[in-house]
């Protein structure tokens, strides 16, 4: 596109075409990118097409839209973790005014421009060919309408407190005024992607149109609006909600408070601010409500909590997903067709994720009647999918055609790579491996174990440099983790078929060398181990699990213990007993799990019995009787004394220093791996940006201190490695010595 006669020095991100009705259409296309993104080029290319149209009187309004698959991704979170590091840099050379000033000015910009947009005088609607997030979505929502293909894998959403920000860019603002308030809130708060018919019924999409019809659809409604305005900017608005300060307000606003100190314990400044700039906005002009909105965000961009969740979430992530540790040299592997091992659950999920990537799928248990029952439970799962208006009954029945289940091993023949996910048992698997190598000796096999070490299974394989650990965590389709485990004798193609499959299946990897529990297990079962020991000092089990939860993880180390099932903890402590001796094992531990599981068949979630009862069609509460199988019980005067701050500390410490030693043991050997590995394996409190972020952001010297501190109080699984040590002498940082994707040294 040319502006005043000046052609741009780069290729353009957008282009401009003004009909005979002088309707411009402008065109988003970013040049080298698979979705268009946002970023100074595209806002400096942006403010002076919403200069030309708004100043052109030869134009009578403008239709936005792309012509790649969906509208836009959002900014370039790249762009913001930039402005980040200028911030530091001017706190140093020019004081924390003149940086705090730089950032407000910098981070607002994307906001005017909108805003510009919407008050230019002239009619904007939105075209929105496929899915649009973030500030994507603010543009839409700054345009006087939005029309959308219809387009069943398109969505809209506001993702960005999923990465430690809110929506800066008049999003909060605008859905305030748009939406109900419990209804907004809860949009802004949990991020969700929305679907076209949700995205209507709360008037985020104007209409859903064939997409055939979507730009003239757009156009003739700017024909027809030669006056357009936003709502907000028309006589007699009203917000959707009433005032604040009304019957309405007060039902909403405390309630709202109370959900968000329940589910965040204020662990997260983003969620904090979209409550504020939210309940704030409201009471305030819209162009002042805008301000008070740039003004959080800028703040926000200045915690620590943001610059780590935008490096560990986005940034890191986004390089893995990639292919940052896929070997050099190895072509590009086809995987057309799979062998999955075993129709257990972990078996079958592996099966249906693989199937719904459109790999063909070959699902082998020990006879027909269990692999049958594996793809059972697969149409089963799809099926509450169909259900739940998430997939349609013609790809649930695609994926199931994709999948056949037999006894029989030479239906292997042809699979492009083997992955076996039987019994935790080193005899099960290597009879399955000898089976499965006797009808593909040269294919890559992997192997779903969750502790064993890789290099000893790789001793029944034909070749140990096809053989590697492809490592799943349950419940399959929902955890985006796999970790691949090279064993010692590994070679690059297995490593590079792993990563291909992992990609092709929508996950993200890591890969860590060979060691027993591998990364996320050996911190993992610390997490679980501190859970049973905190139990075993007469912690009561609620204070146990509330106190994970207000450390800021997921669900509590007892709920995990359920999920992953007791019985398998128990084989893993014994496992660990038999190879290691009885001082690997804390015997405390290991009684109360042969209590739980074999005086008491408690079993976990699987059961419907462990830690927690889990009563069909209620909630889950914890089991009465666990206290009978402690071996103490403290007063109430005791248990009031306790330190919770402590309690966190542990939880969040102990899996901490154990990732801290893994990297020094060279077991994970890239900083980004250790924090995305840590989120999405076991759910290492997302505020932190990972377990290596977590002690970067505390400060190594101030973490030793803390460790040594348990150390001294309960016992040497909190003792600081050398590494910790050595850096805390300086106080270094573990993404400041190691910069992403050096090895440790």
């Amino acid at each position: 596109m040319a502006i005043n006669g000046q052609a741009p020095k780069t290729p353009a991100n957008f282009t401009l075409e003004v009909d005979g009705d002088g309707i411009a259409l402008i065109t988003w296309d970013m040049p080298g990118r698979s979705m268009n993104l946002i970023d100074v080029a595209m806002m400096t290319e942006l403010a002076a097409i919403v200069e030309k149209v708004a100043t052109d009187a030869a134009i009578k309004g403008a239709v936005i839209t792309s012509t790649k698959d969906t509208f836009s991704g959002g900014a370039d979170l790249t762009l913001l973790e930039g402005l980040g590091r200028t911030f530091a840099e001017l706190a140093k050379s020019q004081g924390h005014e003149a940086a705090v000033t730089r950032l407000f000015e910098e981070s607002r910009k994307l906001s005017q421009l909108y805003r510009r947009l919407e008050t230019s005088g002239k009619p904007w609607a939105a075209a929105i060919n496929g899915t649009a997030l973030g500030g994507g979505l603010e543009l839409c929502l700054a345009c006087h309408q939005r029309f959308a293909a219809d387009n069943d894998k398109t969505r809209v959403g506001l993702p960005e407190v999923k990465i430690g920000l809110f929506p800066g860019a008049g999003g909060t603002t605008r859905i305030g005024r748009m939406i109900q308030p419990s209804d907004a809130l809860q949009f802004l708060l949990k991020g969700d992607q929305l679907r076209l018919n949700r995205a209507k019924a709360m008037k985020l999409v104007d209409a859903v149109v064939p997409a055939a019809d979507l730009i003239k659809t757009a156009k003739e409604w700017v024909k027809a609006n030669p006056k357009a305005k936003a709502p907000w900017d028309g006589d007699g608005f009203r917000l959707p909600g009433g005032q604040v300060y009304s019957k309405a307000g007060m039902m909403t606003f405390p309630a709202a408070n109370a959900i968000y100190r329940r589910e965040t314990y204020d662990n997260y400044p983003a969620a904090r601010a979209i409550m504020q700039v939210f309940y704030e906005g409201l009471l305030l002009p819209f162009d002042r409500a805008l301000t008070v909105e740039s003004r959080y965000f800028a703040n926000v961009l200045q915690t620590p909590e943001a610059a780590a969740m935008i490096r560990s979430l986005f940034v890191s992530m986004q390089d893995l997903n990639r292919g940052a540790r896929r070997p050099a040299g190895v072509p590009p592997v086809s995987i057309k067709k799979v062998g999955v091992i075993g129709a257990g659950f972990m078996g079958a999920g592996i099966a249906s994720v693989s199937a719904q990537a459109g790999i063909d799928v070959v699902l082998i248990d020990r006879d027909q009647e269990s692999a049958d029952k594996g793809k059972a439970g697969i149409h089963k799962s799809l099926t509450d999918q169909v259900n739940k208006g998430r997939m349609v009954g013609a790809a649930r029945d695609a994926v199931l055609a994709r999948i056949a289940a037999t006894a029989d091993y030479a239906a292997l023949a042809g699979c492009d790579l083997v992955v076996e996910a039987v019994f935790e048992d080193r005899k099960v698997k290597a009879e399955t491996t000898a089976k499965a190598q006797a009808v593909l000796p040269d294919a890559v096999f992997g192997s779903n174990t969750s502790t064993l070490p890789i290099s000893s299974l790789a001793e029944t394989a034909k070749d140990t440099t096809k053989f590697i650990g492809i490592h799943f965590f349950s419940p399959v389709e929902r955890m985006m983790l796999v970790e691949i485990i090279m064993g010692k004798k590994t070679g690059d193609l297995a490593l590079a078929t792993a990563l291909d499959f992992v990609r092709l299946i929508r996950k993200t990897p890591i890969v860590v060398n060979d060691t027993r529990g591998f990364y996320a297990n050996r911190c993992v079962l610390n997490y679980i181990q501190e859970g049973h020991l905190m139990l075993l000092e007469g912690i009561p089990a609620a204070m146990v699990e509330n106190a994970a939860r207000m450390a800021g993880m997921p669900v509590g180390p007892l709920s995990l213990n359920d999920e992953t099932a007791l019985d398998l903890g128990l084989r893993i402590v014994r496992a660990a007993e038999a190879d290691l001796g009885a001082g690997a094992v804390n015997p405390a531990q290991k009684k109360l799990l042969e209590d739980m599981v074999e005086k008491n068949a408690r079993l976990g979630r699987k059961n419907g019995k462990g830690f927690y009862d889990y009563p069909q069609g209620q909630p889950k509460r914890l089991w009465p009787g666990l206290s009978d199988l402690l071996p103490k019980a403290l007063s109430r005067e005791q248990v009031e004394a306790i330190d919770i701050e402590e309690l966190k500390h542990r939880i969040l410490v102990v899996m901490a220093v154990e990732a801290a030693r893994t990297f020094e043991e060279g077991v994970v050997t890239d900083v980004r791996e250790a924090d995305v590995g840590s989120i999405l394996g076991f759910g290492f409190a997302p505020y932190s940006g990972g377990t290596l972020s977590y002690i970067d952001m505390m400060g190594t010297k101030k973490f030793v201190e803390l460790c040594e501190r348990l150390e001294k109080k309960h016992g040497p699984r909190f003792k600081p490695s050398k590494l910790l040590i050595d850096m805390a002498k300086t106080d270094d940082r573990f993404y400041r010595r190691f910069a992403p994707g050096k090895k440790a040294a």
